[in-house]
């Protein structure tokens, strides 16, 4: 009986993990294919003052909790699936939502700070959007692939 409610516990904890994952990927995808090509057409100072405006609302707790949460969850589902068959897959999205966080803290924000503190919209503009999709590209690449892990995880451990 109680393997079969830590079987159930790491069970809700690999699709707390799939959730989050799958949120946060969505969120860079959604910058990927409506986003950022929207504010594409604008002008610099518009395109300047939305992305300033988005940069400073993400940070909350309803897109925080996702954030951090996902590879807190997937470090928990890796340990809790370690000697399973769903091993593999559950590392590998980790390593792979640790790597979302490598991006997002090393590229993303960086080009946020900088946006920020620049205050000739068409220099803050050349200096950020090239960039800043491209390291949100990868972000979404791997936010994806760590997900689409974390889905096969799901599929392949027992009961």
């Amino acid at each position: 009986m109680t393997e079969n409610r830590g079987g159930k516990r790491a069970g809700a904890v690999l699709g707390a993990a799939t959730v989050a994952t799958g949120l946060v990927a969505g969120v860079w995808f959604a910058y990927v294919c409506s986003v950022m090509p929207a504010l594409a057409r604008s002008d610099d100072r518009v395109y300047v003052e939305v992305m300033r405006n988005i940069n400073d609302v993400i940070q909350n707790p309803v897109f925080f909790t996702p954030f951090f949460g996902a590879p807190v969850l997937t470090a928990v589902a890796a340990w809790q699936h370690r000697a399973g068959r769903a091993r593999a897959w559950t590392l590998a999205a980790f390593v792979l939502g640790l790597a979302v966080l490598v991006v997002t803290s090393a590229a993303n924000v960086p080009l946020n700070d900088a946006l920020a503190a620049t205050r000739d919209p068409a220099a803050a503009r050349a200096a950020f959007e090239t960039p800043w999709v491209a390291w949100n590209i990868a972000r979404a690449a791997l936010g994806t692939a760590s997900l689409t892990c974390l889905v096969r995880a799901l599929t392949v451990r027992p009961g």
